[in-house]
Parts: structure tokens; C-alpha cells; sequence
């Protein structure tokens, strides 16, 4: 089973796909919005239909504390919509440190400093450990 993993941010949206058998993520091209603009709800539908996916991984945002933020709600907001959409199931997951996570594996990469700094490889490598936790943890379930 495919699923499809997201990581929503303000500017960037980090996209990941697992293999057919929903085993390893991988991560896809980043996706850029403007601050402000609607959320990609159109382009995340159509990545969802063109790999065929059975499930959808949105990264959801809490604060330190557990609660809800302002963002935390849009994200919410927009991954319920996302399913209405696409008819997709739409499963939240926690995401606290996996931005910094994903800050260590992409400079672990050993690619040069101009290339680790860009900030859509870290939003993909984001979508990647989400997507992939989710997978571990329904394969350990």
C-alpha cells in the first residue's frame, strides 16, 4: 500500500511516497508556496492520484506543551479538507523535532554547505521521517 507523507510549512511543503509495499519512504520535490497564498490542496490531490496512494501522512505541528498552535489548526484544517478532496484517509502525526532531525540527516549526507542549506531538501527530508515513522509503527502494530 502507498501512502503519501507531508510535511506543511508556511513557504515549503516537504513531500514524501512510500514503496508499493509501504516499507521505505522516499522523498519527492518539494513543493514552494507563497506565505499567505491557499495551501497546494490541488497539486498534494494530484501527487495522491498519480501514485495511487491508500493513505496520506500529514506532519502535524503541536507545540513543546502537546496543544494546539494557530498553525497547528491550519494544518489540521487543511489535512481534513485534503481528505474530503482526494477520498483519501488523511492521518495526523506528531512532528515535534522532526525538523531538527531532518537538519542532522541532510548535513550527515556529506553533500557540500551550499546544498545541505537548502531549505527544500530539509522539508523533504522532514516529510521522509515522518512518512517513515508512521510506516514503522503500523508495521510494529
Amino acid at each position: 500500500m502507498r501512502v503519501l507523507g507531508i510535511d506543511l510549512g508556511e513557504r515549503r511543503v516537504g513531500v514524501a511516497v512510500s514503496d508499493p509495499t509501504g516499507s521505505i519512504a522516499q522523498p519527492l520535490p518539494t513543493l514552494r508556496r507563497r506565505a499567505g497564498k491557499r495551501m497546494p490542496l490541488s497539486t498534494l490531490q494530484n501527487l495522491a492520484e498519480q501514485y495511487e496512494v491508500k493513505g496520506i501522512v500529514m506532519g502535524l505541528p503541536l507545540a513543546l506543551s502537546g496543544h494546539d498552535t494557530e498553525w497547528t489548526r491550519t494544518v489540521r484544517e487543511t489535512a481534513s479538507k485534503l481528505e474530503e478532496r482526494s477520498g483519501v484517509p488523511v492521518h495526523l502525526v506528531d512532528e515535534r523535532f522532526t525538523s531538527k532531525a531532518a537538519e542532522r540527516a541532510v548535513r550527515g549526507l556529506g553533500l557540500p554547505k551550499k546544498k545541505r542549506e537548502e531549505k527544500g531538501r530539509v522539508d523533504a527530508a522532514a516529510a521522509v521521517l515522518i512518512l517513515q515513522s508512521w510506516l514503522d509503527a503500523r508495521a510494529r502494530g
